[in-house]
């Protein structure tokens, strides 16, 4: 019995001294750190940003070629991309049956001239024997009334000839602008008409280019200062804009705002606007797109980075560094204005907050514990 006792005690003793181990090793376990967080340290300051808005490049002046004849294409005498000058030769038409046009017209009018010399010598003579006595007055006014459908037949003959000489130089297709031309889909032995719906060219004047882009409503309203100011001042007054190219890159030459639209469009809400950019060595393409860059000038702006935000049904939001290093999720509205990487922020934010630069939303999330580390 005493064996027994002593069996479980040492039993006991042996537990309890392996309970005390783990417990020590747990106890020594190191605590997992916060990670390191890139935060920076909120600020007003003057900055100047850019709106980027969707734009189509287009000529100061399209011109798409269409023939006034039908006929069929005889040459082609430029191509695509070539420059053109005004009167310059593009296509020529068949002139067969316009020149055979002509030549029938000039036919009818020397009948015509004959048959006006004839009226005219039958008219003199009857004057003369209606002086006389020699014949009536109806006989003379007989004579009179043969003269005049003469000359209004010769009148009638010679606007043929001008219509057909006008439609024979219609087969000559030229330039009526300096330019460069656009897409040729038809070529030497096509059907030209005017009621065809392709055009046979585009020239587009391409010295200075537009680029057409759309404002909403609610940025007319802040134009004009909701309606304090005309459009027309506020055009005269907006900044030089730029034009970001379809590769990402800026155009070096800036352009200026020359038209905004009086009528909103139905189904869009927005109004058209036109930028004007000198274009001296045909940069711009008409056809191209591109971005209207329109600067706008913040002072003592709150500006943050884009990233150091994230979005939740269309609310975005910012991690704010308490002093426990504890971060909190705080709601915040931006201006409409931004560059792609910046935002300028309305409310939500005060001078001295330390909010997240990385991993917001993703490695750091609402409630945790960061060490943070001022960029």
């Amino acid at each position: 019995m005493k064996l027994l006792k002593i069996s479980v005690m040492a039993f006991g003793l042996y537990a309890i001294a392996t309970l005390a181990s783990c417990s020590g090793k747990t106890q020594q376990a190191p605590q997992q750190q916060a990670p390191e967080v890139a935060v920076m340290t909120v600020t007003p300051q003057s900055s100047e940003l850019e709106s980027s808005y969707p734009a189509v490049i287009k000529g100061k002046t399209d011109i798409a070629i269409r023939p006034q004849v039908s006929g069929f294409i005889t040459k082609v005498h430029v191509d695509e991309g070539q420059k053109v000058v005004k009167g310059q030769t593009l296509f020529t038409i068949d002139q067969v049956q316009f020149q055979a046009a002509v030549d029938q017209a000039e036919a009818a009018v020397n009948s015509a001239r004959v048959a006006v010399s004839n009226a005219q010598i039958q008219a003199d003579n009857q004057k003369r024997l209606f002086e006389k006595n020699i014949i009536s007055q109806s006989q003379y006014q007989t004579s009179l009334n043969q003269l005049s459908q003469a000359k209004a037949s010769l009148a009638q003959a010679q606007a043929a000839l001008e219509s057909a000489r006008k439609n024979l130089s219609y087969t000559v297709v030229t330039a009526p602008a300096d330019g460069i031309i656009g897409s040729i889909p038809n070529r030497e032995g096509s059907l030209a008409s005017p009621s065809s719906a392709q055009p046979l060219t585009t020239v587009s004047e391409n010295s200075q280019m537009y680029a057409y882009f759309s404002l909403n409503e609610k940025d007319l309203l802040d134009l004009t200062g909701n309606g304090q100011y005309s459009l027309e001042s506020r055009i005269d007054s907006m900044p030089k804009v730029r034009l970001r190219l379809a590769n990402g890159t800026v155009y070096p030459i800036e352009g200026k705002i020359a038209t905004v639209s009086g009528v909103l469009n139905s189904s869009t809400g927005a109004a058209s606007v036109r930028a004007l950019f000198d274009n001296p060595n045909g940069v711009l393409l008409s056809g191209a797109t591109g971005q209207v860059l329109i600067p706008q000038q913040e002072d003592n702006a709150i500006i943050i980075p884009q990233k150091a935000t994230y979005e939740l049904q269309d609310h975005k939001f910012v991690l704010v560094v308490g002093p426990d290093n504890k971060v909190t999720s705080t709601t915040i509205t931006v201006m409409p204005v931004d560059d792609g990487k910046n935002y300028v922020v309305a409310s939500g934010l005060n001078p001295g907050d330390v909010i997240v630069t990385e991993g917001v939303g993703t490695k750091v999330r609402d409630g945790m514990e960061i060490n943070p580390k001022h960029e």
